[in-house]
């Protein structure tokens, strides 16, 4: 596809064009939606961020804008290669591309090989991003379907934006900024989560980061609440993912060297502290975020996608975010209002190594300069920066041989989805998808007790609930694959998060808990999955076809049989497009079977696709 095929009218509302005006560059543009760009630009909701005559300077100006503000992350995740080691990258998306937008190096690249002839072909001064340099292309043109078309730009930046817009007004291209009237809400329909940690596994081109990226855009948006970081095969601590102290400056002085995700981090708390919610410290000296179910509703989720998460061992660069996230805790109180603390992933004492001066450089890099964040600043440097509650973080995952499994210590404190049986690629509903899916938030739970399952009349005390992982525990019991308190934990918040109104939904969320939580954890050959069955005389039995039987009685309202292949159950993370509820088959007895083929077919299994 061309680069600008495909444009339709509706592209060009983002530009203002006047008639007979002569284009920067000498190409004649064509009149199109006149009144468009003057209604926004006189709306009182927007801002001027800076404008410019030249559309390769626009352009420029605009990528130091995004970078100067940390903004450029979205965009430039988006960059491919033209070819291996050309150095030349385009920008693509859904089938929009800017060819050799950029020339990339790790060091600065003389005059002499940005020209062609005598004449530049690139800008001289780089775009730094990280440690990379880009050399930006000035070859723009404006509605000629060249390789680089500003309109190709508005239609990509657009996409991505939400609180940014490009148009043309006087002769000029000009950034504003739309400003919100009122912080978004959390939609009526929201589906809460019961782990704020998720685990995407399926092959390769399911769709399981734009799945995150939808779900930012659903809640939220991806300029704002979207972060996607790619994970690198040579992480092997927290560092890598969180930052460091160095001690390589001039001065000699310890400085905090950041990161994407630990400015993202910090961009979650600064969404708490915007909604008016108030940061306290409890009697142990935890930050403790206090405030009611109102403005809780004001306080978007923020999803953090690692990308090909496993590509590096998950248990070492992510072992201090899988220890802190056992420490959250929620108290919710009867007139509605709640506690929220977390141990910190940023301690204290590593922010005291710092100088008044590079404490401020780390304030700076981490978006709170603004003096309405002096309090809060200061509660986190005596007591470190904690896991905000409103962060999701979803790793997408690829088996094969060149990514690491995941220990039990990962899987237990995952919600671990077959992204293929939970969000499956329907070939023949490519066009005109029949199914939509649910918007999914961050959990507001980290016990169960008996008041939040009280609000449950299908299983009131969690006395169901207790039985059916007693009985799945009991084939468990004398393996590595037995389940413990957190199990029994996540489970009854796993019915407290969904609400099921009758045995048909309690049985849906029990379907649903034995995919993400505990076949996630079967794995191995024939003498490791050998179990003996005490009703039978020493026989050997696997520990799959064992399950089997205890699930068919378990879920025997939604577990399809030979003499009843109509048994169906409620999807609760999916709808049909006209909102009514989709019905599906027993996920855990489809998986069963097929782990239990794997392992006669190869002698091994696993969960893993």
């Amino acid at each position: 596809m061309k680069p600008n095929q495909g444009r339709n009218n509706s592209r060009n509302k983002v530009l203002q064009w006047m008639d007979g005006e002569i284009h920067p560059l000498g190409e004649l543009i064509d009149v199109s939606d006149e009144t468009y760009a003057h209604s926004l630009i006189s709306a009182n909701n927007t801002t001027s961020v800076f404008s410019e005559k030249t559309i390769g300077k626009f352009v420029f100006e605009l990528l130091v804008f995004l970078t100067n503000n940390q903004l450029e992350s979205s965009l430039f995740q988006y960059l491919i290669e033209k070819n291996p080691n050309s150095r030349s990258y385009n920008i693509e998306l859904n089938g929009q591309r800017l060819t050799s937008i950029f020339k990339r190096s790790d060091e600065p690249i003389p005059e002499n090989e940005l020209k062609r002839g005598d004449k530049l072909r690139f800008f001289a001064e780089p775009i730094k991003v990280g440690t990379d340099l880009y050399y930006l292309s000035n070859q723009w043109t404006d509605g000629t379907d060249s390789r680089l078309d500003i309109q190709t730009l508005v239609t990509i930046f657009n996409e991505l934006y939400d609180d940014y817009k490009i148009l043309k007004e006087n002769e000029c291209y000009v950034l504003i900024q739309v400003s919100q009237e009122e912080q978004k809400s959390l939609p009526n329909d929201v589906t809460p989560l019961s782990k704020p940690f998720l685990l995407l596994a399926g092959i390769s081109g399911t769709g399981k980061t734009r799945f995150v990226r939808e779900q930012a855009k659903a809640t939220g948006s991806l300029n704002d609440t979207y972060c996607l970081t790619s994970v690198r095969p040579d992480w092997h601590e927290p560092s890598d993912i969180l930052g460091y102290i160095s001690r390589l400056g001039r001065d000699g002085n310890a400085e905090y060297i950041t990161t994407d995700v630990l400015q993202f981090i910090a961009k979650a708390w600064r969404a708490i502290i915007d909604a008016d919610l108030k940061l306290t410290v409890n009697d142990d000296c935890r930050l403790t975020v206090t405030g009611n179910k109102d403005e809780l509703n004001k306080v978007r989720p923020y999803w953090l996608c690692l990308d090909e998460m496993n590509l590096a061992p998950v248990e070492q660069y992510f072992a201090d975010y899988l220890s802190i996230l056992e420490t959250r805790e929620w108290q919710w109180h009867d007139n509605d209002s709640f506690d929220y603390r977390c141990d910190p992933l940023l301690k204290s004492a590593t922010i005291d190594q710092l100088k008044d001066k590079n404490k401020n450089e780390l304030r700076n890099a981490l978006g709170f300069e603004d003096g309405k964040y002096d309090r809060e600043w200061e509660l986190f440097c005596k007591h470190g920066l904690s896991l905000p509650f409103n962060l999701i973080v979803a790793g997408t995952v690829n088996m094969d041989e060149t990514t690491h499994g995941f220990s039990r210590k990962v899987i237990d404190r995952a919600l671990s989805f077959d992204f293929g049986d939970f969000f499956p690629n329907e070939f023949d509903d490519f066009f005109e998808p029949k199914v939509t899916h649910n918007a999914l938030s961050y959990p507001i739970d980290s016990q169960a007790t008996i008041e939040n399952l009280s609000a449950i009349d299908i299983d009131s005390n969690g006395s169901k609930s207790v039985n059916f992982l007693k009985s799945i525990n009991k084939v468990l019991d004398n393996t590595p694959f037995k389940l413990a308190f957190r199990a029994l934990n996540e489970l009854l918040l796993a019915v407290i998060s969904a609400r099921p109104t009758d045995e048909l939904q309690l049985q849906a969320v029990w379907d649903d808990f034995m995919m993400c939580k505990v076949l996630p954890r079967i794995e191995g050959d024939y003498d490791k999955l050998a179990l003996i069955n005490e009703a039978t005389v020493s026989n050997e039995e696997s520990l799959l076809t064992e399950l089997a039987v205890i699930l068919q009685q378990a879920l025997s309202d939604i577990w399809s049989t030979t003499n009843d292949t109509n048994k169906q159950r409620p999807d609760l993370y999916r709808k049909n497009a006209d909102g009514s509820i989709l019905s599906i088959n027993c996920r855990s007895k489809a998986k069963l079977a097929w782990m239990q083929q794997r392992l006669e077919r190869s002698g091994f299994t696993s969960f893993w696709p």
